[in-house]
């Protein structure tokens, strides 16, 4: 088999000790959140501790500073064990690098030393109820008044909303100007006007609470500002990919691990005096599924590869979310059938994974949208040749 290339020894030290931290603080626990519906706290006070959080901040904002592999590493082990409740990759793959990209020295030294210790929890505010994949359609509107903006709007499947302690939030600054309107703040939670709704029953990913936000007339002053007023849009778009791997590389794992169980369950699981495993289908199933995961993985680690060096494109980025999240979900239908009646029983980590699964072709711009992404690049040489000739 192919081995993986991008890890090196301080990587594999790492996650032993990641390992460790998941089976101990999460994987005993999990069940518990997924009926409460959110974790608590003091897993996130604990994970910082551990130094689980925004492993790439830098020293100098408390962070250690260290590569995304780091971070990668975290993500695997949490989805290794189906523990789809911490919703440490929004707080660290993308409010932590947005407010990293884009805000002031002031805004990263009281976000960041916060947000590494898990004191802080991040999350980000864009999809509102009727703007999901299309960012620029967002209604949350910030009105210049005096030396404040006044926030009024909605937002919706918010992942941290419970706890979220600080929102990086999109809103339209200019309702005339379309994209160019957009501007990005960092909003409190403790901001008077700002209420969160219910906690939302979703099909999967029980464990991790996802809300409505509500902003009547928050106030916030300039300093708040994340970036430039009118570059929202821009600044949004340049971390999609960023995003968008993150959601690759969750599948690539997923997908794995749920191979994994189901080799182990079949091996042992008789019928008609036989394993399971030892009827064709079975094995025929397996090896196509585990032939298309191993493909997956690879391309999976070239993208993480080329993010590192600063060469991942949004068109790569959007083929490694369609392919793996469309193999994703594939694999656990398939898998689930070879666990039979038991399959579909929630105490069966492969139930767990099913329902959790069907997000993946939604969560981070949906397939529909990833193939728009990449059907455009591919013609978009002949739909510039066909104009020049029109």
């Amino acid at each position: 088999m192919i081995e993986r290339s991008i890890f090196r020894e301080e990587h594999e030290i790492w996650r032993a000790t990641v390992r460790r931290f998941v089976e101990k603080e999460i994987v005993p626990f999990h069940a518990k959140w997924e009926e409460d519906g959110i974790v608590p706290r003091d897993l996130w006070l604990k994970a910082g501790a551990a130094g689980l959080l925004c492993c790439t901040v830098p020293e100098e904002f408390g962070g250690a500073g260290l590569d995304y592999l780091f971070d990668v590493v975290v993500f695997e082990e949490l989805w290794r064990v189906g523990a789809s409740g911490p919703g440490f990759l929004i707080h660290t793959d993308l409010v932590a690098t947005y407010i990293l990209s884009f805000g002031t020295d002031e805004q990263k030294r009281h976000w960041l030393p916060k947000m590494v210790r898990g004191e802080a929890i991040g999350s980000l505010g864009m999809t509102e109820p009727h703007a999901g994949s299309d960012l620029k359609a967002v209604r949350t509107q910030a009105v210049r008044d005096g030396n404040e903006y006044v926030i009024n709007g909605q937002k919706v499947f918010i992942s941290n909303g419970q706890l979220c302690d600080v929102i990086v939030l999109a809103t339209k600054t200019d309702t005339s100007a379309g994209a160019n309107g957009i501007t990005l703040f960092l909003v409190e939670s403790n901001r008077e006007g700002f209420q969160r709704g219910r906690n939302l029953e979703k099909l999967g990913m029980k464990a991790q609470d996802t809300s409505e936000l509500f902003f009547d007339n928050v106030r916030v002053p300039p300093a708040n500002m994340l970036g430039s007023e009118g570059r929202g849009f821009q600044h949004m778009m340049t971390k999609l990919a960023q995003e968008r791997l993150a959601q690759a590389i969750r599948s690539a794992t997923v997908t794995e691990t749920v191979i994994e169980w189901t080799v182990d369950y079949t091996s042992e699981r008789k019928a008609f005096g036989q394993t399971i495993a030892d009827f064709q289908n079975t094995q025929f199933v397996l090896a196509d599924l585990k032939a298309r995961a191993t493909m997956a993985r690879v391309f999976t680690d070239r993208c993480i590869d080329l993010f590192i060096f600063g060469k991942l494109d949004a068109v790569d980025a959007a083929m490694a979310k369609m392919v793996t999240s469309e193999l994703h979900c594939e694999t656990v239908d398939k898998c689930l059938q070879l666990f039979g009646g038991w399959g579909y029983m929630w105490e069966y980590p492969i139930c767990r994974a099913y329902a959790d699964a069907r997000v993946v072709k939604i969560a981070g711009g949906s397939i529909e949208v990833m193939k728009t992404i990449i059907a455009r690049e591919m013609f978009k040489d002949r739909s510039k040749s066909r104009a020049r000739h029109e």
